[in-house]
């Protein structure tokens, strides 16, 4: 089970988002960026079982998923239904995979619990098309959704997604 006491570094992201969690402020759409292997995407399923565990537990003045309640561990079985990691089956998402998995489906409230989630790791591998799907649901998301994109390019997502997203940058760590 990934807690973020797990996550090396990374001190100002694990605060942030401890915060959020903490006064439930949760944004509708983060940003996760930094170079690969990084942790990018241990944080944000750290983050996203955080955000649907059903007994938080203050552990050292942080906040983790318990990790034995229902949610936790469905969601380190990868069968939260709740909780979707986007693929793609190109070198880049097509605009189909995008409204398939996100658009078309983010009408659907959570069937248990309180929010909704979607991953989309290497976001930069969206095209413009396929970032001009998802720009719409950023605008005017539902308020159980939130949505992460993991890129270790932000650069190449358009300036209008960027602008509707909390970035969180990971941080080199030291050896």
């Amino acid at each position: 089970m990934a807690r973020f006491s797990d996550i090396i570094g990374q001190q100002q992201l694990k605060s942030h988002v401890q915060n959020a969690l903490r006064t439930g402020h949760i944004s509708h759409a983060y940003l996760f960026s930094g170079e690969e292997g990084m942790g990018k995407r241990m944080f944000a399923r750290t983050f996203a079982q955080a955000l649907l565990c059903e007994a938080l537990q203050e552990q050292g003045g942080a906040l983790e998923p318990c990790g034995v309640c229902r949610a936790c561990v469905m969601v380190q079985a990868d069968t939260w239904p709740d909780l979707r990691i986007l693929t793609h089956e190109k070198e880049k998402f097509g605009v189909d995979e995008i409204r398939t998995q996100l658009v078309n489906d983010i009408v659907l409230k959570p069937m248990r619990g309180d929010r909704r989630i979607w991953i989309i790791p290497e976001a930069d591998r969206m095209n413009p098309a396929s970032q001009n799907a998802l720009l719409k649901t950023l605008e005017e998301p539902p308020a159980y959704a939130v949505i992460m994109l993991l890129t270790e390019r932000p650069g190449a997502l358009l300036q209008t997604i960027l602008s509707r997203t909390a970035a969180l940058p990971l941080r080199s760590v030291k050896d």
